[in-house]
């Protein structure tokens, strides 16, 4: 496996936060309510971004050690 990978599957989460963060600060149509890290709007636009990144790069570093266990 290559050694970079643990790192991207932490960074990409992270830089989709970042993006999320970023848009919520600069972008004027963004529900203003959903700028607060303790609103539940905030969550609810959070999860759907995050949970489906998590599991993909998950399921990448899973497989990357299969095929290097069996080769």
């Amino acid at each position: 496996m290559a050694p970079w990978l643990p790192a991207l599957c932490v960074l990409v989460p992270l830089l989709g936060l970042a993006g999320l963060l970023y848009s919520a600060s600069t972008d004027e149509s963004f529900p203003r309510g959903c700028t607060s890290a303790s609103s539940v709007c905030f969550y609810s636009l959070l999860l759907p971004v995050t949970i489906p990144v998590y599991i993909f790069f998950h399921l990448w570093t899973w497989m990357g050690i299969k095929l290097f266990r069996h080769n």
